[in-house]
């Protein structure tokens, strides 16, 4: 239905739907500038409305797309954002004032800097330590909404002028800029050990695998503000990308194809009951392409998502012969008692 010149090897263009099947959002680029931007489209009509700001994921209701810069992004970890020449890839220092954290108005298509990193690292609770990072500069990653839209989640990343590897903790706050909370410090994430941050569906929670124990990964959930962190479940984590099923009674998540949990090329689609503290693969999907890049790049992690529509369908990525796919499955036999 649409080109577009703004995409990265993992997330694509950020494609999504908006409040119903009429709104198509996704990111392009500016050739002449080289500024990204997004697009609201309608698939059904071919009408298009450029947007100033950038999609990394739209509210529930469709009104307004958040997002960090997508082209500083691939500065931390390649194939994510969008691609541009690397003279066009801002470079930040410190906790600077002119990058942070955009919400865009999907009506009016205007974007605000909702944070700066300046403002996330004076106001956040509790305080962050700049002074245990040494030389290098904050960025965003991942931005989302929680189910009711009431508060965002980032990603912050911090990356050493030493050339190690980005240092990430997980920050809160209300739509409008206010409540800076962190929910995941450093000290717990990069210190430790952890891997993709989603949102419980009480709204209240965030949870990711985290190695608490600085050994093993394990299902943790904590309050948006950092409080109420705690085990969710007794079952082993994997590393992967969980997410909650909104009757808070499973967890579906998959594995890196780098963990080789088989052997074989393939990774497991896991189905994770809380209560029962099991962890049991319903399915296993070939996800390594002949070729994962120079820094892993065009690696196929499954990366789970639930319908909104009905919670029955979930859809991934895998390998289709030797090209990346999206699947979707059915899911409702293992959802009888929902």
């Amino acid at each position: 239905v649409a080109e577009t010149y703004g995409a990265d090897t993992q997330l694509g263009a950020q494609a999504q739907w908006g409040a119903d099947d009429s709104e198509l959002f996704f990111n392009d680029v500016d050739l002449k500038t080289w500024r990204p931007f997004g697009v609201k489209m309608d698939p059904a009509t071919g009408s298009k409305k450029r947007l100033e700001g950038t999609i990394y994921m739209v509210s529930s209701d469709g009104k307004w797309a958040a997002s960090s810069c997508l082209r500083r992004i691939s500065y931390t970890q390649m194939g994510y954002g969008v691609h541009v020449p690397p003279e066009h890839i801002p470079v930040n220092r410190g906790a600077v004032e002119n990058d942070g954290l955009y919400v865009t108005n999907t009506e009016t298509g205007a974007v605000r800097m909702i944070a700066s990193f300046k403002k996330i690292v004076e106001e956040a609770v509790p305080r962050i330590d700049v002074a245990r990072y040494g030389p290098g500069g904050f960025y965003g990653f991942h931005v989302k909404w929680s189910p009711d839209d009431s508060r965002l989640m980032l990603v912050l990343r911090y990356m050493p002028d030493s050339g190690k590897k980005y240092r990430p903790q997980l920050i809160t706050m209300k739509p409008d800029g206010s409540d800076i909370r962190v929910a995941i410090p450093n000290t717990e994430w990069a210190d430790k050990g952890g891997n993709h941050p989603n949102w419980h569906p009480d709204n209240e929670h965030v949870f990711m695998n985290l190695k608490a124990d600085g050994e093993n990964y394990q299902f943790i959930q904590a309050r948006y503000d950092g409080t109420d962190r705690r085990v969710m479940t007794e079952a082993p984590g994997d590393g992967g990308h969980p997410t909650v099923h909104p009757s808070g009674k499973y967890i579906l998540t998959d594995n890196y194809a780098k963990h080789d949990v088989f052997g074989d090329g393939t990774s497991p689609l896991s189905w994770v009951d809380l209560a029962a503290a099991t962890n049991v693969p319903i399915a296993r999907i070939a996800n390594t392409p002949p070729y994962t890049g120079k820094k892993n790049e065009l690696r196929i992690d499954l990366h789970p998502a639930w319908g909104r529509r009905t919670w029955r369908y979930v859809c991934f990525n895998g390998l289709r012969g030797t090209t990346r796919a999206v699947y979707v499955a059915d899911l409702s036999g293992l959802l009888k008692d929902t």
